[in-house]
């Protein structure tokens, strides 16, 4: 059998890249009930877009008494839940028991990425930008160690976010998290927009985390507004996919060559006419643009 050409492998890479959708801005309803109707909802829409795979935030587990009715629930909407993300605080006992609980059940799911970042500085009356804290950053890393240990053992992988208004912002944050956590149990989600606020490459904080990254969020940044944002304002410039001015080409470019062939999932904090909308511009400009 003559083997594939060169470029026939590099088209086969590109393919390899699949597209998800993070749903948890369609759940607004505070009753159980109603929140797994909305969850159903998102994913029936995210199916009809073309996405595949979905993710959302762990807490959805708690509407769940049986994993399986999760599971009938994707099967009916013909879409697979493959991340559930979760938030930590400082409180190291605590939030490695809330975390276990909720990779035991995205085990049960079938999940393979368990999404985690620091809870962050929001309502607590101070700047959302802190310099790079030692202190702070040594408990999320304990918490993410153990966490990531404990989630290979399950067969998920934990990938920690950068986020803007958390203790794991800056490079320098990110530099102190690999420097200080197990290879092995910690892996990465960088997310385009939040590495843009930190005034980052996304491209080259690709290059530079490398093996370690595991999962991709995908959201662009009008970083013409963002000259004049502050605080929290900041992640109001965020955008669908193309609406923005993040090079996502030269992203899939960077992504490419560490070799990765996991999930782009899309995630919009703020929509700008409604989850349906932005859902469908960004799916629409990963299929013209970026071809996957």
């Amino acid at each position: 059998t003559p083997k594939p050409s060169s470029a026939a492998s590099d088209v086969y890479k590109r393919q390899i890249m699949k597209a998800a959708y993070t749903g948890w801005t369609w759940l607004t309803a505070k009753d159980a009930e109603t929140a797994k109707k909305q969850l159903e909802q998102s994913f029936k829409e995210c199916k009809f877009l073309g996405y595949d795979y979905v993710e959302n935030f762990a807490f959805i587990s708690d509407y769940f008494e049986d994993p399986n009715e999760l599971i009938e629930m994707e099967k009916r909407c013909g879409v697979e839940l493959v991340n559930l993300y979760g938030h930590f605080g400082t409180d190291v006992e605590e939030n490695i028991k809330v975390g276990k609980k909720q990779i035991d059940f995205l085990a049960a799911i079938g999940g393979k990425w368990y999404n985690c970042q620091h809870g962050g500085y929001f309502g607590d009356g101070g700047p959302l930008e802190r310099p790079t804290n030692p202190e702070v950053l040594d408990k999320i890393c304990a918490i993410a160690d153990t966490l990531g240990a404990y989630a290979k053992e399950k067969g998920v992988t934990l990938c920690f976010h950068p986020h803007y208004g958390t203790c794991v912002f800056w490079e320098s944050d990110i530099d102190y998290l690999m420097a200080h956590t197990d290879p092995r149990y910690v892996s990465f989600c960088i997310d385009t927009a939040h590495t843009t606020l930190a005034g980052m490459s996304p491209v080259e904080l690709i290059k530079k985390v490398g093996p370690r990254l595991a999962y991709m969020h995908l959201k662009d940044v009008d970083t013409y507004a963002l000259k004049t944002a502050e605080g929290a304002d900041k992640m109001g410039t965020f955008r669908a996919l193309g609406h923005g001015t993040i090079d996502f080409p030269a992203v899939k470019a960077a992504l490419e060559e560490i070799g990765y062939d996991g999930i782009l999932c899309v995630e919009l904090d703020r929509p700008e006419v409604g989850n349906f909308h932005s859902a469908e511009v960004s799916r629409i400009y990963i299929r013209d643009v970026l071809d996957i």
